[in-house]
């Protein structure tokens, strides 16, 4: 580490401060799979029709993809630290209206709560550049951004559990005890550190038109199978959602002082690591589509495993695992090579998993080796695009790009939850007066997360090296970058 480096690094226990945004990543996922094991039973709890009781998933899926940009560009104005703590309290209060509320109404809002405080991941992410010295970087970054997969495939099995043995309501107490105490924990481990763009003014209007622009194109996206793709309201709402985004552009390239720099954004290294987020976010959801629902359907089917949604839980939670255990392999790979490097590998290593799905179908411990490979694989992507991404842009910009790009990533899950639920309606098969995806329909899902997977590897070659004037902003402001820290780049 330089003398340049060891000046920023503030001093305080960067084991500690790792460890926190860590967890506040896991915390975060937990949050959005906490419903999970509730959704066939939520029209009974809030008394309400099936497609009601959906928005208590939708009003998280909405409300992080708006705040989520926003919290990153506040993080970048007011501070990183200040704004983790402003996540904690809808993540605390929404969780507190969920448990006290037995109507729709309510739920939906509190679930929405929830997803506003999702912005801890890339602000958590971004803080790391302040206070790691390089050496660290790489690894802390792999933690944390692998840390919602590690919640997601943690908080299945324990949500189930806790259902099935205490109250739903146990669940949404036990989410508010847990926001608390991230916040406890943010406020005693992690330091304060400047805001990168103090002084500058807030963009109302341009998170007012990318919020609009993404509440349309989400809301099309997400129950387009429930509307019809063809009918009124879709393409409506696929209409709003291009102009929105087309007028919210313009503002942002005429505007000083953007919520989303485009310029920057439209770089080379950052525009194809988005690109590439896309791509991963949808072979990472297509897979946690699909397995699911092979191991739970019945035995009857020829393809189906019967397990009940407690042992399937119990059967994903390794693959979160993984997640954690290749973090580690993958900043060691990124200080080697560099994160376009584990990039690559990442995509990969996801194509190989749904590969051996084609000749793993058949068993519960074939599923768990297919989920294990893929979710390595997204545990070595995940940590090199933030990596890429904060190689590129200067200081004043971090949180705001990895916000972006985190939505980037979520736009995939959402686009592989439409494709994957087109697909398995369109294949079916009737058993007992039921219909049911058929095992073509699952064979085929996963052969377009393996194509996809492959795309995304494709893409992640094409990016460039940090041209020299970003490398030297970079190594000006914090002594080294991600691409460069602890090895010479050679991707």
């Amino acid at each position: 580490m330089d003398e340049t480096s060891e000046a920023h690094a503030p001093p305080a226990r960067t084991g500690g401060v790792v460890a926190t945004l860590a967890l506040a990543g896991t915390v975060a996922a937990i949050m959005q799979t906490l419903v999970t094991p509730l959704l066939g039973e939520l029209p009974r709890i809030l008394d309400t029709s099936a497609s009601n009781a959906s928005w208590v998933v939708t009003a998280t899926l909405l409300s992080a993809a708006v705040f989520t940009p926003v919290s990153g560009r506040l993080g970048d104005l007011i501070g990183k630290r200040r704004m983790l703590l402003l996540c904690c309290l809808p993540l605390l209060a929404g969780s507190v209206v969920c448990a006290v509320t037995s109507s729709v109404g309510p739920m939906v809002a509190g679930r929405g709560l929830q997803g506003v405080g999702m912005g801890v991941v890339p602000l958590g992410i971004s803080l790391l550049r302040d206070v790691l010295p390089a050496r660290r970087l790489s690894s802390g970054i792999a933690l944390v951004s692998a840390s919602m997969g590690i919640g997601a495939g943690l908080g299945l099995p324990i949500s189930a559990a806790v259902a099935d043995y205490v109250s739903w309501r146990a669940l949404f107490w036990g989410a508010a005890a847990l926001a608390a105490m991230i916040g406890v924990m943010i406020w005693f481990l992690v330091p304060d550190t400047p805001a990168g763009a103090a002084g500058q003014r807030f963009d109302a209007v341009g998170a007012v038109g990318l919020g609009g622009g993404l509440v349309c194109l989400l809301l099309a996206v997400s129950k387009g199978a429930d509307w019809g793709w063809g009918s009124g309201t879709t393409l409506g709402l696929f209409a709003a959602a291009v102009l929105l985004l087309l007028a919210w552009g313009r503002w942002e390239l005429r505007t000083r002082e953007p919520l989303v720099d485009l310029r920057t954004t439209a770089q080379p290294r950052v525009l194809l690591t988005n690109a590439a987020s896309v791509l991963i976010g949808f072979g990472m959801y297509a897979q946690a589509l699909i397995i699911p629902q092979l191991l739970q359907l019945p035995e009857e089917t020829g393809y189906g495993l019967g397990q009940s949604m407690l042992a399937m839980g119990l059967w994903m939670a390794p693959s979160g695992l993984m997640m954690m255990a290749v973090s580690p392999l993958g900043g060691m790979l990124t200080n080697a090579r560099g994160p376009r490097f584990t990039l690559v590998s990442g995509a990969l290593v996801v194509a190989c998993g749904y590969g051996l799905s084609m000749a793993l179908l058949g068993s519960t411990w074939g599923l768990l080796v297919v989920t294990m490979v893929i979710n390595s694989g997204v545990g070595l992507a995940y940590g090199a695009m933030p990596a890429l991404i904060m190689s590129a842009v200067p200081q004043s910009e971090t949180a705001a790009a990895n916000s972006f790009n985190t939505l980037m990533r979520s736009l995939g899950t959402s686009f592989s939850a439409a494709v994957t639920g087109v697909v398995l309606a369109q294949l079916t098969t009737t058993m007992g007066g039921h219909t049911l995806p058929a095992e073509s329909g699952f064979r085929v899902g996963l052969l377009i997360g393996c194509g996809v997977a492959v795309a995304a590897a494709g893409v992640a070659l094409t990016i460039p090296a940090p041209s020299r004037g970003a490398a030297d902003a970079a190594d000006a402001s914090e002594g080294g970058s991600p691409e460069t820290a602890g090895a010479p780049t050679r991707a």
